[in-house]
This record gives structure tokens, sequence and C-alpha cells, in this order.
């Protein structure tokens, strides 16, 4: 039972250092520089939230540039945004990325799936609303990160684009197949024993309801462009997930199968979808290339100012 408890609430918490797993506070991309920005977000709970912003090193005067806010899965962290950096950037879309309370090195004890995690992505859209030079924002979400942005969607309309990467339908049918999956030997109705047990443990522990973890029913009310992606031999989160969740998607949809399973490398294939999708819902500016140049002594020049405030 304390197993099953601690995959919902408290699984293995990432243990990383800033220094040596993220991008480098400053690194060049195809000819260009960019920069990682690191600060801290207050969540409604008062929890802080420890973040990155990669932006471009130069932005011209006056130049708003769009941001997609990526969400990592249960166990993440921000070092898990990386790659949707190298991959966007390049597009002038700015890469924002936060450990979720209870995960990484952000503050707060427990894990919640996606249902506690949305208000602390409500707190980083606010935060680059009022604070960030930023034109319009997308979400990136894997997994539980996946949930979450959905979930927050839901309830954001002006959110511009998602991309949701193997999101779970409903937590309690995730917990009866993961029974099966790993096969322990239990007759059903004990295991629906167990779940409503564990319910009344994890609203004790975490004050959420197992539930109310139902997707489909959000996707019911969500009018936010998406792109879903799922790998085919997924045996986490099956690959029907998407599927139900996409059936019953209001919005505009589309879905992409590919190979591997929950947790592998996706596919180039894959990513330049993404980076398509993205620039569709984002219409990212052009920025001329003599914005961003180096010196003969290899530093950066500049041509504009640095638009990024703190």
């Amino acid at each position: 039972m304390d197993q099953l408890v601690n995959f919902i609430i408290r699984p293995p918490r990432a243990d990383y250092s800033p220094d040596d797993d993220l991008l480098e506070q400053e690194f060049m991309l195809k000819g260009r520089w960019f920069q990682r920005k690191d600060l801290e977000v207050v969540n409604s709970q008062g929890k802080k939230l420890q973040c990155s912003h990669y932006i471009p090193a130069v932005i011209p005067e006056g130049t708003a540039l769009p941001c997609v806010i990526y969400c990592h899965g249960n166990s993440g962290c921000r070092a898990d945004a990386s790659e949707a950096a190298i991959i966007l950037l390049p597009s002038n879309i700015t890469v924002f990325t936060l450990d979720f309370s209870g995960s990484g090195l952000s503050e707060g004890e427990h894990v919640t799936l996606g249902w506690n995690e949305k208000e602390d992505l409500k707190a980083v859209v606010n935060y680059l609303r009022t604070d960030g030079n930023i034109s319009c924002i997308a979400l990136w979400g894997r997994s539980m990160g996946a949930v979450t942005s959905l979930m927050y969607g839901a309830e954001d309309p002006s959110i511009a684009g998602m991309v949701l990467d193997s999101p779970f339908s409903n937590l309690v049918d995730l917990m009866m197949e993961l029974v099966d999956t790993y096969k322990y030997p239990l007759p059903k109705f004990t295991v629906k024993l167990a779940i409503q047990h564990m319910r009344k443990i994890v609203k004790k522990k975490a004050s959420f309801d197992i539930m109310d973890l139902d997707t489909i029913q959000v996707a019911k009310r969500c009018f936010v462009p998406a792109l879903f992606g799922h790998a085919t031999e997924d045996d986490f989160i099956l690959p029907h997930h998407s599927d139900k969740i996409c059936e019953a998607y209001v919005g505009d949809k589309n879905i992409i199968k590919f190979d591997g399973d929950h947790n592998s490398p996706r596919p180039q294939f894959y990513f330049d979808s993404i980076t398509i999708f993205f620039h569709n819902v984002l219409n990212p500016p052009d920025v001329p290339d003599d914005h961003y140049f180096l010196t003969p002594h290899g530093s950066l020049g500049q041509t504009g100012s640095l638009g990024y405030r703190t």
C-alpha cells in the first residue's frame, strides 16, 4: 500500500545540479547566443518554485517573443526541458521550465500528478504575463506534465497551443492497469478495495482526490489547439489513454504515434512536427541575423537590448 501511495504523492525526487545538469548560462545554437536565466516563482501556497527561462542573449528593442512552458513528468525536473530549448530557441521561441512543487529543487512535500501542479503552472503563466517580455504562451508537457497542461489549458483559453506527450486519461484506470502490467497477484476486488483505502490516505496527506483526475472530462471542455504524442510500446501509460483523450477533445487536435516506450528518446520527425506546430500557433517574429553576431575576439556583439526583466 505504501508503494502505491508513494507512486502518486512521493515518487523519487530528481536530484540534480543546475550548474552541471542544465544548459549553460550562455550557450550558442546555430551561430547565435542564448542564455539561461534562473529565478524563483512563488505559487498560491507560498512555495518557492525553481525555474529557468531560456532566451536569446540579444533581443531587438521593442520585440516580444512567444514562450513555451515545458512541464516535466513524474520524478522529472526542469533539466528535462533542455531538449525543448535546443529545438525551439532557433525559431525565436523562448522556453520556460520549472520544478513543480514537490519535485526537483522546488519546495513542497507531495506530488499530485497534475492536480496541484496546474496551480504551479498558473503561477508561472501569471509571472510571464506580468514580468516577462512575452507575446503569447504555449505549453509542452510530458506524462504528468501533459496532464497538468491539459487541466490548465481547459481553464485558460488564451493559451496558444499545447503539446501533450503520453498523458493518462484517468488515474484510477491507470492504477488498475499497472496492477495487471506488473502482475501483482491480487484479485480485482482486492485492488478496488485497496484503491479506496489509498484514496483516503492520499486525501489526508496531499489534499486531493484521486477520483478527480479524469482528463477525458477535461478534454470535453478544452478548445486550445493540441498535438498529442504517444509511444506505441509504452507499457506504463498505454497508448489508448491518448487515444481516448484525443477522441473526447473538442479543440483542434492531431495525434502522432512513434516507436519507443514511456521514457525512450523521441524521434526527430516528432520534434519536427512539434516545431511546425508551435510555429503555427505562436507565429514567432523573424529577427534579422545581424542582431546576432560574434566580435573578432569571440565575445558577444549586441545591436539590441537584452529585453529580459527579472
